[in-house]
């Protein structure tokens, strides 16, 4: 019965955080409420395995992560960037910053030109932007600073507004 009340506390505390990482890399509401449920199963049958090298969190999204990539080599491929649905866009808190490329470039224009950056700065944007994460959550993700975090979404944003500075210049779409 502990076990169980410290899982429970375990999922109230993480589950947002799961669910919000595995939203920015499915991109679909249902599949990442799906992939967090599957998460948090594992993740009580793999408890003894836990070791505490990494934060909790860290630990959980490496589950959420694994599960996906199970996921699309079910598929037999990787996600095409897409247009969000009205629901899940409800569900996200795009910071200022987003929304005024958004409306300029609209949904899909946006993920094709965040699909563009190199990594790690496209999946810091696809985090913090889709996934709603803090700097701090995404760092600890990643296994980096929360500083590091934020260098490089900063970096991200500018070379998003650099491409759209450009293509406004020119009075065409970015490729």
């Amino acid at each position: 019965m502990a076990q169980q009340t410290g899982m429970d506390e375990v999922y109230r505390r993480y589950a947002d955080t799961v669910y919000r990482f595995l939203l920015s890399q499915t991109r679909d509401a249902h599949l990442a409420e799906e992939l967090t449920q599957e998460t948090f199963s594992r993740a009580v049958a793999a408890i003894e395995r836990y070791d505490g090298s990494c934060k909790l969190s860290v630990w959980l999204c490496q589950i959420a992560k694994h599960l996906w990539y199970q996921e699309l080599r079910r598929r037999g491929r990787r996600p095409a960037a897409v247009e969000l649905g009205p629901d899940v866009e409800a569900e996200l808190a795009v910071p200022s910053v987003e929304e005024d490329i958004i409306a300029r470039e609209g949904h899909l224009e946006l993920l094709r030109s965040i699909h563009q950056l190199p990594d790690p700065q496209r999946e810091i944007v696809y985090l913090r932007a889709f996934g709603g994460l803090s700097f701090r959550q995404i760092g600890d993700v990643m296994g980096k600073t929360e500083t590091w975090a934020r260098v490089n979404f900063y970096r991200g944003k500018e070379k998003l507004r650099l491409k759209i500075s450009d293509t406004d210049k020119k009075g065409e779409k970015p490729e």
